[in-house]
């Protein structure tokens, strides 16, 4: 088991330090960052715990998923891997993403 956490279903008023400290009494929490709008700054209402161990890990999705925390009940699974995804306006297409590709 990876000790990377996925959090969903975070109310947008938990920080970073909040979710620490949700996560703090199942084990060493390494890291535990909320994700943010770039543009905003707001959160995003999800976010990733990593665990000192893999059975912290298990004893934090045990005890937190579907626990209510500030009136929503937390989704917390095991983080699965980043998928590639392509970038810019291509978006993988032949005409550039951006119409029919007829030419007026």
């Amino acid at each position: 088991m990876n000790t990377k956490l996925y959090v969903g279903n975070l109310s947008y008023s938990i920080d970073n330090g909040a979710l620490e400290q949700l996560f703090a009494p199942h084990g060493t929490v390494q890291s535990a960052n909320v994700i943010t709008d770039r543009e905003t700054g707001r959160s995003k209402g999800f976010g990733f715990v990593e665990m000192g161990n893999d059975q912290q890990a298990r004893a934090a999705i045990s005890a937190l998923n579907g626990k209510e925390v500030a009136g929503r009940n937390l989704t917390v699974n095991e983080a699965r891997p980043r998928e590639e995804r392509s970038g810019g306006a291509f978006n993988g297409r032949r005409n550039g993403g951006f119409g029919g590709g007829h030419r007026y």
